[in-house]
């Protein structure tokens, strides 16, 4: 077979969840089924850099088909003048598969695209501007012109058909992975103290790996984390919030003033790759109470580092999580604080969860994600 991956999440400068995703899929399946041609394919709007970030994913079994026209500029015509996608990408392919919600028109072969969650639907106002109306604008046609509908939880198979049951027959699920070498517990104390100081982190933490933003529960969170300090006292664990501004974030920091709570929660500057890992280990527990996730990566990393987590019984997290987590109801601020202060009491409860956590992201391998992805190829071949 000839694919060709769309690879517009893999090449910013920051990639988000759905980038790191695609990467996981992409590399794992073109190193398990190298008898076949795959090709990274994406505009770099005249900036060079791109090509160099896709590198690493690439390797040597993924080529590189670049155009230097503008992205932006072919998106946003080509919702109005159907200007084909062969004309630049995929001309010979059998499949190209795009893995961000939206399939332009034209595209030669058969078509595979994911669609994460339905967070644009659900939860309108948690979603920028820019971004609902681009899916508002393209979904429909996207998802009409697909082949099949990938989508990466039970949970959210059960939204799309909610808003589109015209498409039952399209879905397939392939839940995300983790990279079990990226994630894995650190026993190197040397190493987390230095990614701690790095960051301005002194003592025990909790731990949110995400964008900062209303869809992810932060502003609860950092009230029930104010219940907790005032039960556990001051030399209680730090909140440590790790990602980037989302859309409307200025609540969640407003949120942290108004409790008095600006030298006990800590807003991290970017975190790089390598850092993530020894972070995660240092943390006394991860904390995940968001309103809507697809599938909800950040917990899985952090129960493969082995540390325990706290996570809302909402939409994908409690099939990622299964038993293997502390579960608070998401719209109760007590709940999630009566949570943080049973993981904090609780060292046996720590452990054990430690424990679980672990033995269960062992089944959500890149490996086996990338199978189910391949099942999905040979079914529209």
């Amino acid at each position: 077979m000839r694919i060709t991956f769309d690879a517009v999440p893999l090449i910013s400068d920051k990639i988000t969840g759905i980038g790191w995703c695609e990467a996981g899929q992409t590399m794992a399946l073109a190193r398990l089924h190298p008898e076949h041609r795959y090709e990274y394919s994406f505009f770099t709007s005249g900036d060079a850099s791109r090509i160099e970030r896709i590198r690493p994913f690439a390797g040597k079994n993924i080529r590189i088909n670049a155009s230097s026209l503008s992205g932006y500029a072919y998106r946003a015509s080509s919702s109005f003048i159907p200007v084909p996608y062969s004309y630049f990408f995929g001309g010979k392919s059998d499949i190209t598969h795009f893995f961000n919600y939206i399939v332009p028109p034209g595209v030669k072969g058969r078509t595979v695209v994911t669609v994460h969650d339905m967070v644009y639907k659900a939860f309108p106002e948690t979603v920028r501007g820019r971004t609902k109306l681009m899916l508002n604008m393209g979904l429909k046609k996207s998802m009409k012109r697909a082949d099949i509908i990938v989508t990466d939880s039970e949970f959210s198979k059960s939204e799309i058909l909610e808003y589109f049951p015209q498409h039952e027959r399209k879905i397939r699920v392939v839940p995300c992975g983790v990279d079990l070498e990226r994630f894995c517990p650190c026993n190197d104390n040397e190493r987390i103290e230095q990614v701690k100081s790095s960051l301005e982190i002194n003592g025990d933490y909790f731990l949110y790996v995400g964008t900062i933003e209303p869809r992810k529960n932060l502003e609860r969170l950092i009230g029930a984390y104010n219940i907790f300090v005032k039960k556990a006292g001051q030399d209680s664990p730090k909140l440590v919030l790790a990602g980037g501004k989302g859309w409307l974030y200025d609540g969640i920091f407003r949120k942290v003033e108004e409790l008095g709570l600006t030298d006990k929660v800590i807003f991290t500057k970017y975190v790089p790759s390598d850092d993530m890992n020894p972070l995660m280990c240092g943390a006394l527990a991860f904390v995940f109470p968001s309103l809507y996730e697809g599938f909800g990566m950040p917990p899985l990393e952090a129960m493969a580092c082995g540390v325990p987590v706290l996570t809302s019984g909402e939409a994908s997290l409690p099939e990622v999580t299964g038993d293997c987590a502390v579960i608070c109801d998401a719209y109760s601020v007590k709940s999630i604080a009566e949570g943080l202060y049973r993981l904090y009491s609780d060292g046996n409860l720590r452990s054990e969860l430690s424990r679980l956590g672990h033995e269960r992201a062992k089944k959500f391998t890149w490996e086996r994600s990338a199978e189910l992805l391949y099942d999905v190829y040979r079914e529209l071949m």
